[in-house]
């Protein structure tokens, strides 16, 4: 396949992001998915496919990286309570919960089993705020709830990962499922991916010291980044939790040297562009390459239905675990929760597990991919469409 297409892509992904710039709250996810689908119609870019494998090879460890070391440590240690209920206890609950309720409302389309519903609720709990986070904190001026959605966000991508793969294994029929069995492999493969992350983030923190030139700490950066990864994923590991904890790792040592505002200047040069030239191709790529189910999918009504359901359950979580701690009762009211149910919106994450379900999955699962596509359609149009005026009137009503 030519490289031009790519090229013209993220073209089109610099005139979105420089209007972005320009005007306040604008909905950028929106624009690239809706043009995205709009270039589907076109045939010269209608045969562009995105694999999984590039979403999560090529796409994630860059964004994940660029949002972990860039990630305040003190904000870390801030809010670590809440960020750690809400990325494991947290999701496994999202998923039991609004696997459940899909199961109950799947009759009203075409109907699920209950494996099938549990499924679909895994790729669907993963968050994703990209430019949603900088809206919050321009929109609010609360870089609490903005580190919270982050972290959140950043550290329940490897743990859906884990939970989709054993629910996708029992339901392609590969293995069977116990308790024990998926604790296990989720204590596992998560404690080892963050045992892997800490350990190459503190070599590198070190290493960096090694070269005062910016070009070369910039390359052992985009080492760190995907090695990590692929090192950890090649001993059954979390690649995105190592990955991420490598990145965090890295926010820490800078924190504690006093260069460390300096090699944060070094790598944002870089990364900063690299970022947004991923989620440029891969907004655009997901609005194209969605394109192709939804065009035939005829269950609008109940893929509406299931993403209202996801806000509501995502709302119930995060109430519930702020009311657990008691040191967060008052640091996040019901409005603040409101606008973090809205703002933890679908994204790379769900369309890598679609795609990853697609490659291995028969046409007993044609429905579920079809229809969670919808819904992680739905949610990226609604929510960041809506998160900037939603926002803006809570700060208001709080401000009274």
């Amino acid at each position: 396949m030519s490289i031009a297409p790519y090229i013209i892509l993220l073209f089109i992904g610099y005139f979105v992001f420089t209007i972005d710039k320009k005007k306040e709250g604008f909905p950028v996810p929106t624009v690239l998915i809706l043009l995205g689908i709009g270039l589907f119609f076109i045939p010269y870019f209608s045969s562009i496919q995105v694999s999984e494998d590039t979403i999560y090879h090529i796409f994630l460890p860059g964004l994940l990286f660029t949002a972990a070391y860039r990630f305040p440590f003190s904000a870390l240690k801030r809010n670590g309570g809440i960020i750690s209920f809400l990325a494991t206890i947290g999701i496994l609950l999202t998923v039991l919960l609004l696997g459940t309720l899909i199961y109950v409302v799947s009759g009203i389309g075409g109907s699920l089993s209950f494996l099938g519903a549990i499924l679909a609720a895994s790729i669907l709990t993963p968050t994703d705020p990209v430019s949603v986070v900088s809206v919050l904190q321009k929109s609010s001026g609360d870089e609490m709830m903005a580190d919270v959605l982050e972290g959140e966000s950043m550290i329940n991508d490897g743990t859906s990962i884990v939970i989709f793969s054993v629910i996708s294994g029992v339901f392609l029929k590969d293995k069977s499922f116990s308790i024990a069995g998926f604790l296990s492999e989720f204590l596992i493969v998560s404690f080892g991916g963050v045992v892997v992350g800490l350990v190459f983030g503190w070599l590198f923190s070190k290493a960096v010291h090694v070269t005062h030139h910016k070009e070369y700490q910039v390359m052992l950066s985009i080492i760190l980044a995907y090695g990590i990864f692929n090192i950890a994923e090649h001993f059954g590991f979390s690649g995105v939790l190592a990955t991420v904890f490598a990145g965090i790792t890295l926010s820490y040592e800078f924190d504690r040297t006093l260069k460390g505002e300096h090699f944060r200047e070094s790598l944002d040069g870089f990364w900063g562009v690299i970022k947004i030239s991923i989620l440029s191709l891969l907004f655009l790529l997901i609005g194209i390459t969605s394109a192709n189910y939804l065009f035939s999918f005829e269950f609008w009504g109940l893929a509406f239905l299931i993403f209202v359901i996801s806000l509501v359950v995502r709302f119930i979580i995060i109430t519930g675990a702020t009311r657990i701690f008691p040191f967060w009762r008052k640091k996040i009211t019901g409005k603040e929760s409101l606008l973090l149910s809205w703002a933890g919106l679908k994204g790379s994450m769900s369309v890598f597990l679609l795609l990853s379900l697609q490659s291995k999955a028969d046409q007993n699962a044609e429905f579920i991919i079809s229809l969670t596509f919808a819904v992680v359609l739905i949610s990226l149009i609604v929510q960041s469409i809506g998160v900037y005026p939603l926002s803006k009137k809570l700060l208001t009503d709080q401000s009274k």
